[in-house]
C-alpha cells in the first residue's frame, strides 16, 4: 500500500471528496487545503447543461470581481498614436501599433490581456493564429475592442474577468488567489456564478448548473452545492 505524503495526511478529516459543500465552506476548506510554497490562484469550473457547439448555446461573457484577482494583469494596447497616451495613463504595460504587430507574428505573446480599436482590427484580425489558442484575441463581447482604451485597461487591471465555454461545456475562471480571506474569496466566486446565471441561453433545456468546483493550483477540487449559491 503507497505511503501517504505529509499533504495527502493534512488533507483526511478536513476534505471528503464525495461531499458538497456550501460556497461559504468550500472558500474556507480551498485555503486550508492549499499546500503550495507560492500564492497559488484560486479558479471555479462551471460544467453546464448547453450544447457549446450550437451558436445559440454559446455562454460568454465579462464579470468585475468586487476584490480584484490579486495578480498582475499585464495589458498590450494596439492603438493609433491618438490614443497611445490615454492608454499609457490608464496603467497599460505595452502601447503600440505596427511594432507589436510583428513581435506577435514571431511569437511573441508575453502579456494577459490584449486592447484595440475597431479602426485596426484589421490590422490585428491577420493574427488570429497566434493569439487566438492562447485566449488573446481581443473580442467586442468582452471589452477588449473599444474606442475607450482607458477605460478598458483601468477595468482589467481592477479584476475584470473574461469567460467562455469550452467544447466541454464547462467554463474555467480565476477569481483570486489562496491569500485572500474566505470571504473575499466566496464573494468573487458568486459574483462570477451569477454572472453566468444571468447568462442562461433561452434554448438550454434541463438544469443549466451541472456542477461547480472550487479548486486551487495543484489542490483538488472542492464540489460547491449549487444551492448554497443564489445565482445557481
Amino acid at each position: 500500500m503507497a505511503r501517504l505524503t505529509k499533504n495527502q495526511k493534512a488533507l483526511v478529516g478536513k476534505y471528503n471528496p464525495d461531499k458538497e459543500y456550501s460556497l461559504e465552506d468550500a472558500a474556507n476548506l480551498v485555503k486550508e487545503i492549499s499546500f503550495t510554497k507560492f500564492d497559488p490562484s484560486v479558479d471555479v469550473d462551471i460544467r453546464l447543461g448547453v450544447d457549446p457547439k450550437k451558436s445559440d448555446q454559446m455562454v460568454r461573457g465579462v464579470v468585475s470581481l468586487p476584490h480584484g484577482l490579486g495578480k498582475v494583469v499585464r495589458v498590450l494596447v494596439l492603438c493609433t498614436p491618438d490614443k497611445e497616451q490615454e492608454a499609457k495613463d490608464a496603467g497599460a504595460d505595452h502601447v503600440g501599433l505596427d511594432d507589436y504587430i510583428k513581435k506577435i507574428e514571431g511569437g511573441w505573446t508575453d502579456v494577459d490581456v490584449i486592447i484595440t480599436m475597431p479602426t485596426v482590427m484589421a490590422k490585428v484580425g491577420k493574427l488570429g493564429k497566434v493569439l487566438g489558442p492562447r485566449g488573446l484575441m481581443p473580442n467586442p463581447k468582452s471589452g477588449t475592442v473599444t474606442l475607450e482604451v482607458g477605460k478598458a485597461v483601468k477595468d482589467v487591471k481592477a479584476g475584470k474577468v473574461d469567460f467562455k465555454i469550452d467544447k466541454q461545456g464547462i467554463i474555467h475562471a480565476s477569481v483570486g488567489k489562496a491569500s485572500f480571506s474566505a470571504e473575499k474569496i466566496k464573494e468573487n466566486a458568486a459574483e462570477l456564478i451569477n454572472m453566468v446565471a444571468k447568462l442562461k441561453p433561452a434554448s438550454a433545456k434541463g438544469a443549466y448548473f451541472q456542477s461547480i468546483t472550487l479548486s486551487s493550483t495543484m489542490s483538488p477540487g472542492i464540489t460547491v452545492d449549487k444551492a448554497s449559491v443564489g445565482g445557481a
